[in-house]
């Protein structure tokens, strides 16, 4: 069991341990531990959720007034031929 190490063994560390540090600091460091794994599982939930709406919900571009188009090309070239023939 555990290379050698028998059940006795390990308590006679364990009470050591508890008179060396006391149950407050190893209570304290216990919550302290917890926290930070519930606070890691949580944010891996979250980016893994974020990751299926991401792919369930793909981006997707409204029209409010349905049969009108916006044409991102024809914008350019009109801008492009104002500049050109306003003087600089």
């Amino acid at each position: 069991m555990l290379g050698g190490i028998s059940i006795w063994q390990l308590l006679i560390v364990l009470g050591i341990i508890i008179l060396i540090f006391g149950t407050k600091k190893l209570r304290n460091v216990g919550t302290d531990i917890g926290g930070a794994v519930k606070g890691f599982k949580s944010a891996m939930n979250d980016e893994d959720k974020e990751k299926k709406d991401d792919d369930a919900n793909p981006r997707q571009v409204r029209h409010d007034d349905e049969g009108k188009t916006y044409d991102v090309k024809a914008e350019q070239r009109d801008t492009a031929e104002q500049e050109r023939k306003e003087p600089k």
